[in-house]
């Protein structure tokens, strides 16, 4: 069985080929470089960049698989949630190609797709406890099946890739922020400032960050003259120490919340035994190292796809919608992309979320 996957949800345009023997026989990314300058992802630009490429993308994706379009068996394509634009122009591609090829589709959640990355790069087996981490989202879930979750815990505000990039962005470290935080803290003294952990006491297993970036900030603007942000005098020791304790209370504030995560998910799921990360923040190789010193601390296997797979691409779209393709759920045509999916509503009961079995 072979599935294409086409990724458009934000700034990649991506695609790529899966196998069911979990080899990738093709894949092609394309980051949007246009939007370093504003430090963050402009929609427009994104879906017009979108409609730009993926038809080169996807027909690189081919060449780099050595396939023709006539010996893929269905076709995936991220309809949500994301940025709008760029979300309809991959469901669009991938329903021309269904259509055209007579082959089904399949709409993939977009956190469905990084859900479920780690079973395609590491022996992972349902149910497994997933901390889901990236730019937009943030969110503890026990992965029970294929479009099955059971939500535990979400951030209330930020997301922490989120905060990641807004604090990058007040010590003008440039966009993506999160791979320049984590270079300029492994510099730093991640003791110097002391940070506020929010809602670690609040007894559920909720996160926010919207706190932590506030106290950031007032520590730049501390070394201000005038008390305002783009005036603070900072030097690189400085900006070193800010990034390498906000990095450690960020995954601090993450692990506290997974310690009660663990607890119920070994309670209710005595069979499961992985810990899983991912999303673009499970690139952060100080997370990592975190989350596996907490999984080994409870006797928990940790799984991480590797860093490339972390961020959007084709391979966990092309993975998703094979899996659920296996499992007998498609998408009739007339599927509308959804900006907001909550991954906890694509269970397979909520046809018109996730798809209806054929």
């Amino acid at each position: 069985m072979i599935v294409l996957g086409i990724e458009s949800s934000c700034d990649e345009t991506a695609a790529a080929i899966v196998n069911d023997k979990k080899e990738i026989l093709g894949e092609c990314v394309l980051s949007q470089e246009e939007h370093k300058s504003y430090g963050g992802v402009v929609p427009e630009i994104a879906a017009r960049a979108h409609l730009e490429h993926i038809d080169e993308i996807i027909e690189k994706t081919l060449k780099n698989a050595n396939i023709k379009l006539s010996d893929v068996d269905a076709i995936a394509a991220s309809s949500g949630p994301g940025l709008i634009g760029g979300v309809v122009i991959g469901v669009m591609a991938g329903k021309a190609l269904s259509l055209a090829l007579n082959k089904p589709f399949i709409a993939v959640n977009h956190l469905e797709g990084h859900a479920l990355t780690a079973r395609l790069t590491s022996d992972v087996c349902y149910p497994y406890l997933l901390l889901l981490v990236s730019g937009g989202h943030c969110q503890i879930l026990i992965v029970k099946n294929v479009g099955d979750y059971e939500r535990l815990g979400t951030t209330i505000d930020d997301a922490a890739g989120e905060a990641f990039d807004k604090v990058a962005k007040m010590l003008n470290l440039g966009y993506p922020g999160g791979p320049m935080i984590e270079k300029m803290a492994a510099k730093g003294d991640e003791n110097r400032f002391t940070l506020p952990h929010p809602l670690s006491n609040s007894g559920d297993m909720n996160l926010s960050f919207s706190g932590l970036k506030t106290a950031v900030r007032k520590i730049i603007e501390s070394y201000s003259p005038d008390g305002k942000l783009e005036h603070a005098i900072l030097n690189d020791k400085d900006t070193a120490d800010i990034c390498a304790c906000f990095q450690k209370t960020a995954a601090e504030c993450l692990t506290i919340k997974l310690e009660k995560a663990i607890r119920y998910f070994k309670a209710s799921y005595p069979n499961g035994k992985d810990l899983v990360v991912a999303g673009g923040v499970a690139a952060n190789t100080y997370l990592r190292e975190a989350l596996q010193k907490l999984a080994d601390r409870h006797k928990l296997l940790f799984s991480a796809p590797p860093v490339r797979f972390c961020t959007d691409n084709g391979v966990m779209i092309a993975w998703a919608g094979l899996e659920r393709f296996q499992n007998g759920y498609v998408n009739d045509l007339d599927f509308k992309p959804r900006p907001r999916w909550p991954l906890d509503e694509n269970a397979p009961k909520a046809a018109g979320a996730g798809g209806v079995k054929a």
